[in-house]
């Protein structure tokens, strides 16, 4: 199969667009259907091409992102604008708004030690 100078692979180009911090993480991404081309589930080896929609499972939402141009190499964080652009839909980054809200956040003091039988008690009732 022959490419043309535009051509890279999702797993590279997922790494060199910074959504992911490897290009190994980003190999494991997509080899474990976390990340969809084109609402496709793919390979790491898939070329993606200008105008391509990606779709990655980032728990509980899906954050979709559509492929301005391409490129070969890593960029910084101040760039990337210039090869994707986020189209997640607003009813998405409403799930994930409320889930954050619904989180309920218990605090220990470091260092009390481990939670005494009243202590646990009281985790069990929040978690309930």
């Amino acid at each position: 199969m022959e490419q043309n100078q535009d051509s890279i692979r999702i797993d590279k180009f997922l790494w060199a667009v910074r959504l992911y911090k490897t290009r190994s993480l980003a190999s494991d991404a997509v080899d474990g259907g976390k990340v969809h081309l084109n609402d496709v589930r793919t390979k790491p080896a898939k070329i993606i091409t200008v105008g391509d929609l990606i779709k990655i499972h980032r728990s509980p939402i899906y954050r979709t992102y559509k492929v301005i141009a391409t490129l070969k190499n890593r960029v910084g964080a101040p760039q990337v604008v210039q090869y994707i652009q986020e189209v997640t839909p607003q009813s998405e980054l409403d799930k994930l708004e409320t889930s954050q809200m619904s989180e309920v956040v218990y605090y220990r003091p470091k260092g009390t030690g481990r939670p005494t039988k009243k202590d646990r008690r009281q985790l069990d009732e929040v978690w309930d």
